[in-house]
């Protein structure tokens, strides 16, 4: 006999049996270096505050947002989760103005923290490979006017600026010793690489190794997309060998800062992920591959690995991303990044090694019965 749970029920059951089987050691020291992006293009998520309970049980300190949300920043309110949190693109021409900065930080970050760990703001994502040249152009004055707001507020020690860019700006990625930005893109890079010197924040990259593979799947091995074993590829300037698409990424992107003068401005994966489903001229997007992808990465992560060219610095990733987004637009591989589907059930199970593997890892009538009477 089928018994239908009522949701916040649900959530209860599952969380409990959860922190039943993975409130050991080995699961907390493995989980805490990754972050989660925490997208919202939906009709059916969970709210806040049930994410928060989701998350801790995860051990996952730390979330990208793509806005200031304040029900989310207050549900998460003494939770010890670190946030990014984003002003959207259509905001960026406003940021300029130093008024309107000053009133943006004090609409959405002064009121929470410290209770809300916000640790970096994102001033718009991916703007520079778009089209519209006046966010182009207004990019890195709203970066400096948010972030002398912050200054003025005395916030610039606890939040950070920056901003998300796809890996598409870079011009040559292979080898990754030749990495270099797009020279179209290179008179508005330098200056944010200077300015992310200055005020030591991250250079924030979005890096999916599952477009180069659904864009040339002939030429690309899927083993080295998915951090499976394979012959690798060797870098011919430095003799460093590369065993998957992510980490010859991310050097590119280091070669190309140190190509504009700098070699103090760390890089971080501010989006990485891999579609379990896919319209069907998306090759590779299926749930065996993202399972593999984000298992196999979190496995990475947990060894405290860094890149063959930054060997003694962790690699720092947020996952893209937490939930299944129903409302988002494209290809049905856009609604289909998540961990999760909305009503807390894994998507796949990537292993309970790295935590995840599952809020929801049974969904049969009898073990909720049983859990629940725990």
């Amino acid at each position: 006999m089928e018994i239908s749970w009522p949701r916040f029920q649900r959530l209860e059951v599952s969380l409990l049996l959860l922190l039943l089987l993975f409130s050991g050691p080995l699961f907390q020291t493995r989980a805490l270096r990754v972050g989660i992006n925490y997208g919202q293009i939906a009709n059916n998520l969970p709210n806040p505050t049930q994410v928060v309970s989701i998350l801790q049980s995860l051990n996952i300190s730390k979330v990208k947002l793509y806005d200031a949300d304040p029900n989310v920043l207050t549900a998460f309110a003494n939770s010890k989760i670190e946030f990014i949190i984003g002003i959207s693109n259509d905001n960026i021409v406003n940021m300029v103005d130093p008024t309107k900065a000053q009133a943006w930080i004090k609409q959405n970050v002064q009121p929470y923290i410290p209770q809300t760990r916000v640790t970096c703001i994102t001033v718009g994502n991916e703007i520079l490979t778009g089209s519209d040249t006046t966010m182009i152009t207004n990019l890195l004055p709203a970066m400096q006017s948010v972030h002398q707001a912050l200054v003025t507020l005395g916030l610039d020690k606890q939040v950070n600026v920056s901003t998300a860019h796809s890996v598409s700006i870079l011009g040559d990625s292979d080898p990754p010793s030749s990495g270099s930005f797009s020279p179209q893109l290179a008179g508005y890079i330098q200056p944010l690489i200077n300015f992310h010197s200055e005020v030591k924040s991250p250079f924030l990259i979005n890096a999916y190794p599952f477009f180069a593979y659904k864009g040339d799947p002939n030429s690309i091995p899927l083993e080295y997309v998915l951090f499976e074993p394979n012959s690798g590829v060797t870098d011919p300037n430095t003799n460093l060998k590369y065993d998957n698409m992510l980490y010859a990424q991310i050097d590119s992107v280091y070669s190309a800062i140190k190509a504009m003068g700098h070699t103090d401005v760390d890089v971080k994966i501010s989006e990485t992920g891999w579609p379990s489903k896919g319209d069907p001229d998306e090759v590779g997007a299926t749930i065996q591959n993202a399972q593999l992808y984000n298992g196999n990465l979190l496995q990475r992560i947990a060894m405290n690995q860094g890149t063959p060219m930054k060997p003694n610095v962790p690699v720092d990733v947020y996952i893209f991303a937490l939930f299944n987004e129903d409302l988002k637009h494209g290809q049905a591989s856009e609604r289909n990044y998540g961990l999760f589907y909305p009503d807390g059930q894994p998507v796949y199970n990537i292993g309970s090694d790295q935590g995840f593997q599952g809020v929801y890892p049974s969904s049969s009538p009898s073990t909720k019965m049983q859990v629940r009477i725990l």
